[in-house]
């Protein structure tokens, strides 16, 4: 897209030579350009025919305003005031702001999956600031079980004290803590960090220009291995206005989605969601109105079992089901939603496979309003 705009002002200034009036364009100054709305992001191929219109233009012809009219009717090119518009704009796309929302399960199975998904954070930031200089996150890990308890104070590393009394062992709990879908700074309970994690915003949630992230961000994930599994409904719970209303400082995960970033949630759950409420409807319901019913301005990437895919699946090559996973249905019912299998042996592949998708969907984006 940008190449294209790139190639029609070079060729346009090409052909009309020097201009006794004059506007700043694009850091560089030419006779006043007027602009037309941007209808979608697909119109700008049409731009690719500027060129040819450029070339036979010429300033000094009298005929110059006919020509350009019959030019911009094949070309889609307005003419005005004896240069071109180029057509729809570039849209402004997220200027590096993705607000990412983990859910991942607390089952008893998903200890190895957490530890994988830690471990392939790095790489998947990295490639994402590859190609956004201007990378701006907000990473939040949501609450899955409404209990907060610790077993044994002689785990407590920071924030609580080992020599206190379950189940609180002298911690600052919050009702945050056992809410469904609020950031989890705490994780408790058996192979989770049963420590306060050290998040630089004093927020539920990772900003940009965070300390250590990969591990302040494996804290927040290694939500541990007695909890909860209802991943749907706690996307829903997370996604909610209240939960994160900019300007309650009690709402939990209060300035977490902003209106012009991109939302990308990632669940993980070793098992089908068959406990979540709601419907699978339902859920695509409470993404597209958090983000303001733009299907273009979110992505759901999801890793869960293969086994509804067919037989010789990585998680029960001799087995299958036929009734699809409602986290399937998920990404399946979204414009861009992404499943892989859990049981792959890692998960950075999976993850770099499709930063390009979010890359494209980021400069893309239209804000609201």
């Amino acid at each position: 897209m940008r190449a294209l705009l790139t190639l029609a002002l070079a060729s346009s200034l090409a052909g009309c030579g020097d201009g006794s009036s004059s506007s700043s364009f694009g850091g560089m100054t030419q006779p006043g350009v007027s602009t037309v709305p941007a209808e979608s992001a697909e119109s700008t191929a049409g731009s690719s025919s500027s060129a040819s219109a450029a070339d036979t233009f010429s300033s000094t012809s009298t005929s110059s305003t006919s020509s350009a009219d019959a030019s911009s009717s094949s070309s889609g090119i307005v003419w005005d005031m004896g240069m071109p518009d180029f057509g729809p704009s570039q849209p402004p796309g997220c200027r590096g702001k993705i607000d990412f929302l983990f859910v991942v399960s607390s089952d008893g199975t998903m200890k190895p999956r957490q530890q994988r998904l830690v471990d392939s954070l790095p790489g998947f930031m990295d490639a994402i600031e590859a190609q956004l200089p201007e990378f701006d996150y907000h990473i939040l890990s949501a609450n899955t079980d409404t209990g907060w308890a610790l077993e044994d104070c002689s785990v407590c590393t920071v924030g609580c004290d080992p020599q206190g009394k379950t189940p609180y062992c002298s911690a600052a709990v919050t009702a945050c803590d056992k809410k469904l879908g609020a950031g989890v700074i705490f994780p408790t309970g058996p192979n989770a960090s049963n420590r306060l994690c050290a998040i630089d915003s004093g927020l539920r949630y990772i900003t940009t220009g965070q300390k250590n992230l990969n591990e302040v961000f494996a804290c927040t994930a290694q939500v541990g291995t007695y909890g909860g599994s209802i991943t749907g409904e706690t996307m829903v719970a997370a996604l909610q206005p209240e939960i994160n209303d900019p300007g309650d400082e009690y709402a939990c995960n209060s300035g977490f989605l902003r209106d012009d970033a991109l939302l990308v949630v990632t669940i993980i759950q070793d098992t089908y969601d068959q406990d979540s409420s709601g419907t699978v409807d339902e859920w695509i319901e409470a993404l597209r109105a958090a983000k303001n019913y733009d299907d273009d301005a979110f992505a759901v990437l999801v890793l869960t079992t293969d086994i509804d895919v067919d037989y010789k699946g990585l998680c029960y090559p001799n087995q299958y089901n036929t009734e699809k996973n409602r986290l399937r249905l998920l990404a399946e019912g979204v414009d861009h939603g992404f499943v892989g299998s859990i049981c792959l042996e890692e998960y950075n592949s999976f993850f770099a496979e499709h930063v390009g998708a979010l890359v494209d969907l980021c400069d893309d984006f239209v804000p609201p309003g």
